[in-house]
């Protein structure tokens, strides 16, 4: 590493607390640890967000190295000098660069490949995007995300200048995925007073002309949408009372045609496989059982048993929050929650699903994991 990059990374950390404008665009700055020494960013890394309490600002992101299984919790403290925030939502790696939503906060920030902010854009306050952000995607030079109170905005994804919305989608929006030129974006529930009337509808945006094209009708409160092999799968969170969570396929290939796989409440992608787990709680007993499944993309069959081997006794009763998988190497990371009381843990498996380890992620309830490779 040259002094060039060192004296750029000295130089941003100083000025972090007084602007959001990036002081450069190389994403090879060095990652600073807990003692305040420089480490060189391996090639490989991960980046776990942790959504921390509601209101409590404290979610946090931890960098992982799955070369020597090391985490540094906070790199964005460490790096920025200040607090990420309240409530992790989402968190997607796009052209080098990682872009974050906070939806207690209200804000998207952009950060380089070691953690330090470039820009940061609020909503707080605004007529059109105050309701709270939630999900993102990209496409194209592109940054879309979805936000409560019905709109998707679209923003320049170097600058987080907003390019556009769409406004008054009568719904919450939660999840967002691009695929085959489209973005598809769930419409969750809306109030009807202090009623929830939770909807059936995922819609279609043309991403060409940045217009509403169509609705598709899915099952009951869709929730987490993600692409897969120019499929766009689908978890419906249902009514919490005579409907329940479901899988879903659709298929922009067949006119996004609607086919239910079966059920479950988390889900990655990963080498033509949606990994897929359905936690079941007594709420009378408290007590959690997990179901873990998978399903083929190519030959699009389901397979009911577990796609882990080995996996500690615990996991399979554990409040699990997040399912990612590095799509390089295949490993599969599995994030369970502890709530309040206490940091999360991420479980590792090999492609094969054989166990390799677990370790503290670093703050409350993981909720995403980036990689760079």
């Amino acid at each position: 590493m040259n002094l060039k990059h060192l004296f750029l990374a000295s130089f941003c950390l100083l000025i972090a607390n007084v602007s959001f404008t990036s002081c450069g665009s190389d994403n090879d700055e060095p990652v600073l640890n807990d003692k305040g020494s420089k480490i060189e960013l391996p090639q490989t890394r991960a980046f776990i967000l942790n959504e921390g309490s509601y209101q409590m600002n404290n979610a946090n992101i931890t960098f992982y190295n799955p070369a020597d299984n090391k985490t540094i919790a906070d790199i964005f403290y460490t790096q920025n000098s200040a607090k990420l925030g309240d409530t992790g939502q989402d968190m997607i790696a796009y052209n080098g660069n990682i872009y974050i939503s906070l939806y207690g906060s209200n804000y998207l920030t952009k950060l380089n490949a070691a953690g330090v902010e470039q820009i940061r854009k609020s909503f707080a306050g605004d007529a059109v995007l105050g309701g709270g952000i939630r999900f993102l995607a990209a496409d194209n030079g592109f940054i879309y995300a979805t936000f409560y109170g019905g709109v998707v905005a679209k923003f320049n994804a170097e600058t987080l200048e907003l390019v556009g919305t769409i406004k008054n989608m009568d719904s919450n929006l939660e999840g967002i995925s691009v695929a085959n030129g489209n973005l598809y974006v769930a419409k969750s529930y809306k109030m009807n007073g202090t009623n929830y009337e939770y909807q059936k509808d995922l819609s279609v945006i043309n991403l060409s002309n940045f217009t509403l094209k169509e609705s598709i009708t899915v099952d009951t409160n869709p929730n987490q949408v993600l692409e897969g092999d120019n499929k766009v799968f689908l978890i419906s969170w249902g009514n919490y009372g005579t409907e329940g969570y479901s899988f879903q396929m659709i298929d922009p290939a067949q006119n996004n045609k609607v086919t239910k796989l079966g059920v479950a409440t988390k889900m990655t992608a990963g080498d033509d496989m949606i990994y897929l787990v359905n936690s079941v709680t007594d709420w009378k007993t408290y007590t959690t059982t997990n179901s873990f499944s998978s399903y083929n993309i190519k030959t699009g069959v389901m397979n009911s048993s577990s796609f882990l081997k080995n996996a500690p006794d615990e996991l399979s009763s554990s409040s699990i929050y997040m399912m990612s998988a590095d799509q390089k190497s295949g490993d599969i990371y599995v994030g369970v929650t502890f709530f309040s009381s206490g940091n999360g843990t991420i479980y590792r498996f090999a492609k094969d699903g054989t166990y390799k380890e677990k370790f503290d992620c670093g703050g409350i309830s993981p909720a995403k994991m980036i990689f760079f490779n």
